[in-house]
């Protein structure tokens, strides 16, 4: 009888060591459970700051500074020569013409060519813009000796009293005139666009401000034969500037 009761005895406590045991694991297990959520939190965190600092290492742009001077920019296209009748090309390459600075897109030697008679004829009835030949009372060409001085200007020949049309498109900038040595006065206009600006001399104009078109009848030649017996009739073209207006004529 004392034998059974030690077997009971011993069987029960290994069955009490037994469920110990499990408590104690099944404790175990669910702490890990518990800390696992912030290991991968703390894992998420690494992550991301690796990723962080693998952008931070990145190439950036070099943005290139620039100082507070304006860069003057020069045409953006050829437009301003073409609309002239000219053609943009290397100032080097032989012009007929004229060249015009400031027209062309590119480097500054490339430059406006203008084409020899770029504008209109200037006396109705005339073929051509025909320069006054020498007289008794001297020659009509750029740079003609008028005595102790070179006459800066081209005599165009003229009727007397004819229509004297607009050469190029522009504006009427008001009249103008001048005086010979010997003290006789001529009378005009000026014209201006962009490009070009001009005094015609002795002629009567319809008008001396606002827009007129290329060939518009711009005025009338004024007679010459009463002051200048034997002269040929003629308008004076001049520059604004004093160069030869030649090449456009």
């Amino acid at each position: 009888m004392m034998r059974i009761l030690l077997r009971v005895c011993f069987i029960a406590a290994l069955l009490v060591c037994y469920v110990l045991s499990c408590a104690s694991e099944h404790e175990k297990r669910k702490g890990e459970e518990f800390q696992s959520p912030d290991k991968n939190a703390d894992s998420n965190i690494k992550v991301k700051r690796n990723y962080a600092t693998e952008n931070d290492r990145s190439p950036t742009k070099k943005v290139k500074k620039t100082g507070s001077k304006r860069v003057s920019m020069g045409p953006r296209s050829d437009i301003r020569c073409t609309k002239l009748g000219g053609i943009c090309q290397p100032n080097h390459y032989i012009c007929q013409g004229r060249y015009l600075k400031d027209k062309c897109l590119g480097a500054k030697t490339r430059q406006c060519c203008m084409p020899v008679g770029a504008w209109s004829i200037l006396c109705a009835g005339h073929h051509n813009n025909r320069v006054r030949a020498c007289d008794v009372h001297g020659c009509g060409a750029f740079n003609s000796r008028r005595g102790n001085n070179l006459h800066k200007a081209v005599d165009l020949v003229c009727d007397d009293y004819g229509i004297v049309n607009t050469p190029f498109s522009g504006s009427l900038a008001g009249p103008v005139s001048r005086k010979d040595p010997a003290g006789h006065q001529y009378d005009g206009v000026k014209l201006l666009n962009d490009v070009h600006c001009v005094k015609i001399f002795n002629i009567r104009p319809y008008r001396y401000i606002g827009p007129v078109a290329q060939g518009e009848a711009l005025g009338y030649l004024l007679p010459l034969q009463e002051h200048f017996s034997g002269i040929t009739s003629h308008l004076e073209l001049q520059m604004c500037d004093g160069t030869d207006p030649s090449p456009f004529i």
